[in-house]
């Protein structure tokens, strides 16, 4: 991965995370004044700054992660905070098994047991062979013991019903902190709902 692709956290004007791009939309952001860099090197809290001020902070620092142009180095930041935008940018979660699973907390809704993904199913509520369909509404989490006692019966015979009332859920924020972990730079967890140090915002 170049210095320009590595991932950048971005932070919306009430420093909430809102996405993660690479270093080298970051730093268009910087140039154009729409976002300001973030230093998480303070000892408490955090200082902001402005492309000026970056710039004669990248000229002392040492360490490798920096690009250079033709006149002047410039670090790589790892957060950014928009100037303007304060919104949290919304999606809709897509049908799929693993999002049922989210939505049911990786529980079966029959027994009330937590599984792992691999001993989990998904159950129709009202089976497919007697005109149930495959929404929100009415699948739901349920353990491969619980499924196959429930087979395709209805609630009532199976005498078997959901703890829960299956619905669709909410939206929910398009940034995913889980979805990034695996490439997320330390000096993100205070952001992301991690233990970390206290978020001090410069005023």
């Amino acid at each position: 991965m170049s210095g320009l692709d590595s991932p950048v956290l971005v932070l919306n004007r009430l420093w909430q995370p809102v996405h993660v791009c690479g270093a080298r939309r970051a730093l268009g952001l910087l140039f154009i004044d729409h976002a300001h860099v973030v230093d998480t090197d303070e000892g408490s809290g955090y200082s902001l700054h402005d492309l000026g001020s970056w710039l004669d902070h990248s000229r002392s620092h040492g360490g490798r992660d920096v690009v250079h142009t033709v006149s002047a180095k410039v670090r790589i930041p790892a957060v950014i905070v928009l100037r303007e935008y304060d919104r949290l940018p919304l999606r809709e979660i897509r049908f799929s098994r693993q999002s049922v699973f989210e939505r049911d907390r990786f529980t079966c809704q029959y027994c009330g047991n937590r599984f792992e993904t691999r001993d989990l199913n998904l159950d129709h509520v009202i089976p497919r062979d007697k005109g149930g369909k495959t929404t929100w509404e009415n699948v739901v989490c349920s353990c491969i013991r619980c499924n196959t006692r429930k087979a395709n019966k209805l609630p009532a015979q199976a005498g078997m019903f959901p703890l829960n009332e299956p619905k669709r859920p909410r939206w929910r924020p398009f940034f995913d902190p889980r979805a990034t972990a695996s490439r997320s730079h330390s000096s993100w967890t205070p952001f992301l709902g991690g233990i970390g140090a206290e978020v001090v915002i410069p005023g």
